[in-house]
């Protein structure tokens, strides 16, 4: 199977307290399981996060099913995936550059080994 991966930047709202409530809530034993499986559906195989101060760091790799508009179709479908969303919302904060009501965006690789 071919993946292709994407990498997207978000932020969290720079407090300690709620940076610590957020990675509780995606330890692996609180995954909302409808959530996780709406991922796998979407095609994506592999999801990781990583933080840095309050700077979030999303790398996916997906198949060939996947692509960004299908996912966010999905989402918007899916009742459990938007109330995930908006309780998401409760720790995050668009980007500065982000345009209105946008999380997740997608960066651009610069270099490759």
């Amino acid at each position: 199977m071919r993946t292709k991966r994407y990498c997207y930047a978000c932020d969290l709202k720079n407090d300690s307290k709620l940076i610590e409530d957020y990675k509780k809530h995606h330890k692996a034993e609180n995954a909302w399981p409808e959530i996780t499986q709406s991922i796998k559906d979407a095609g994506i195989v592999d999801m990781q996060i990583y933080l840095t101060g309050n700077r979030l760091f999303m790398i996916m790799e997906v198949d060939d099913t996947f692509s960004p508009e299908r996912k966010a179709k999905m989402d918007a479908e899916n009742p459990k995936v938007q109330e995930w969303e908006n309780l998401m919302w409760d720790f995050q904060e668009a980007i500065p550059w982000a345009r209105d009501g946008e999380k997740w965006i997608a960066m651009e690789r610069i270099f490759k080994l």
